[in-house]
């Protein structure tokens, strides 16, 4: 393994510094669209339930709520999957902004192992 100098872990430790700034700038970026995504989906799947159920009452018919939901869910799969992805752009970004954070770790513990060996030679 190459020697590792004090100030090659300083600029790596300043450029991780940066990419976590970056990452939590994108982490609120997602979570916006996961919120505006869930605000959809619960608008329109509520409006297509009461828009089932009026089908339903105006023939006369009985139906159960799961049959509600499974209409409900096919009418508006679009704005499901919608959520799903913007609900899954936020995991990773999370995960990423975690991954920055164990490097800066273990960027820190690298840096106080170069400075004691510095130190003892």
């Amino acid at each position: 393994m190459p020697d590792v100098t004090p100030m090659q872990i300083e600029r790596r430790l300043i450029d991780l510094g940066k990419e976590l700034d970056d990452s939590y700038k994108e982490l609120e970026a997602a979570e916006h669209g996961y919120m505006t995504a869930k605000a959809a989906w619960e608008i329109d799947s509520a409006g297509c339930r009461l828009r089932i159920r009026s089908k339903y009452l105006e023939k006369g018919s009985k139906v159960t709520v799961g049959e509600v939901e499974d209409e409900m869910i096919i009418a508006c799969k679009d704005q499901m999957t919608s959520l799903y992805i913007a609900e899954a752009i936020v995991k990773s970004a999370r995960a990423n902004a975690s991954r920055i954070r164990t490097q800066i770790e273990i960027g820190r513990s690298v840096g106080a192992s170069v400075r004691t060996s510095m130190e003892i030679l």
